[in-house]
């Protein structure tokens, strides 16, 4: 398991039950857990203090997770700043939106906690390993 102590994931998820299932799991395992329901709030945090890994639900309060992710993606770098997605549409469409806005794995919800876990470690792993290459 790739836990650390320091390691922070904000996470932008309008839903307030998958949200506090989620944030709680994430705290049994050791991460840090910055959560927002909207995605004007997840900026300001992510400007203030950059988290190790987003994960971002395709439907927030405030608009289309995917166009977030596109704007982020202005700003930061996937190995800066990577981003998990979160959402209730398998479609195709949805899928490949997100990936080509910038995500680096997607996730549907409800979700299987065991496959989270490894979805987040891997995308944890990849951004420690590009961090030391540069």
């Amino acid at each position: 398991m790739f836990v650390s102590t320091n390691t922070k994931l904000l996470m932008v998820q309008p839903e307030p039950v998958l949200a506090e299932l989620t944030s709680f799991r994430l705290e049994l395992l050791g991460y840090g857990i910055d959560v927002h329901e909207t995605s004007v709030s997840a900026l300001k945090a992510i400007h203030t203090e950059l988290p190790d890994l987003v994960i971002v639900d395709t439907t927030l309060a405030d608009g289309d997770g995917v166009e977030w992710i596109t704007r982020l993606r202005s700003e930061f770098t996937a190995p800066q700043l990577p981003i998990l997605v979160f959402s209730q549409d398998p479609s195709l469409e949805t899928v490949e939106r997100a990936f080509n806005a910038g995500a680096q794995d997607y996730i549907l919800t409800p979700y299987d906690p065991t496959v989270l876990e490894e979805k987040i470690e891997r995308l944890l792993r990849l951004r420690v390993a590009s961090a030391r290459r540069n």
